[in-house]
């Protein structure tokens, strides 16, 4: 049987989607329409903005005519970079999922929002199983937050604890999640704005994916946000603006989750702008017989989510529709080739 590119509508053209107009090329895949609120990145060759050798032919629309866009993409996929919570994915989620376009979403929350976002879940499950396509959150979370543990746990006989410290740049992912994470705000009013906060921290949910994935029953949840420092001015690209000596540089979120079957998972999430020195780490220890920790030093986050997103597209077209966490699929798997039959 004769193959095809995969034709993908690309939302969200900053620092994450411009990696993802360059990769899906490279894999085989066909771009077909792009959207970005950006004004500075309207009306521009996606190839241009994603500075590749030539252009593309697809020029970047405002959301305004996302609608437009999807009539005319015939596309199988639209890969979401925007934004992280369910209420603000919602719309875009239910637009590609009235168009009968499968959607990906690199937004955290999506990676398990059956609890945090249960209605909002519930209508896009919903909507997508009426027009035979299928939604779903990935990236960085899917492989070094769930997968690589549940692994690990196949090779343990009893887990006491599972206990996890992940860290990322806060830069790297744009404006919207640096705002999140409380950067540049002084402590009082993080504390007030973020600390008092009952919103979900991205760890929250991957803890209730990994339960889920483990088979364990969430007994109780509970949450920590807290503000980072440093001692000197550190520079913002994001935000185009420093940020002053002692002010938020980001923040961390603990999270313990505890279960009906006795393992305990408590998550450490540090997003902030990196001082001079500082890496990415993702490090993961499960207590038990035997103890085992997984450490990876300075892994290049933001290429790792696009990668881990453009592998889970064969599994998304294949999934059964409807929303499917990707606890209800197998792991992510190398694809050479973003192929689909003709």
């Amino acid at each position: 049987m004769s193959k095809r590119p995969i034709r993908v509508i690309q939302w969200g053209c900053g620092l994450m989607g411009q990696t993802l107009i360059r990769t899906v090329r490279e894999k085989g895949a066909e771009l077909v329409g792009a959207i970005d609120r950006n004004a500075s990145r309207r009306g521009k060759d996606a190839g241009e903005v994603a500075g590749l050798d030539r252009p593309l032919g697809i020029r970047i629309r405002h959301p305004e005519e996302a609608e437009a866009v999807f009539r005319e993409a015939k596309a199988d996929v639209c890969i979401l970079c925007t934004r992280s919570t369910m209420p603000e994915l919602a719309d875009d989620l239910s637009l590609a999922a009235r168009h009968g376009v499968n959607a990906i979403t690199i937004g955290e929350e999506a990676f398990f929002p059956w609890t945090t976002s249960k209605a909002i879940t519930e209508e896009l499950d919903a909507l997508a199983k009426a027009h035979d396509c299928t939604l779903t959150g990935s990236g960085y979370q899917d492989v070094f937050w769930g997968n690589l543990i549940a692994v690990l746990a196949g090779s343990t006989h009893r887990i006491d604890r599972i206990q996890g410290l992940t860290q990322y740049n806060a830069d790297d992912y744009g404006s919207a999640l640096a705002q999140k994470h409380g950067v540049g705000l002084d402590l009082d009013t993080f504390a007030t704005r973020i600390g008092a906060s009952n919103s979900p921290s991205y760890v929250w949910n991957s803890n209730e994916w990994l339960c889920a994935r483990l088979g364990w029953r969430v007994r109780s949840m509970r949450q920590q946000l807290l503000p980072t420092t440093h001692t000197a001015p550190l520079r913002s690209a994001s935000l185009n603006r420093e940020i002053a000596a002692g002010h938020a540089t980001g923040m961390k979120a603990v999270v313990v989750t505890e279960t009906h079957e006795g393992p305990v998972i408590e998550t450490h999430c540090v997003g902030k702008l990196y001082a001079p020195g500082e890496v990415d780490l993702n490090e993961w220890t499960l207590q038990g017989e035997p103890s085992t920790t997984v450490t990876v030093r300075n892994p290049a986050t933001p290429a790792l989510t696009c990668a881990t997103v453009l592998n889970r597209l064969p599994q998304l077209l294949a999934a059964p529709p409807g929303f499917v966490t990707t606890d209800r699929l197998d792991m992510a798997s190398y694809v050479t080739r973003l192929e689909v039959d003709a």
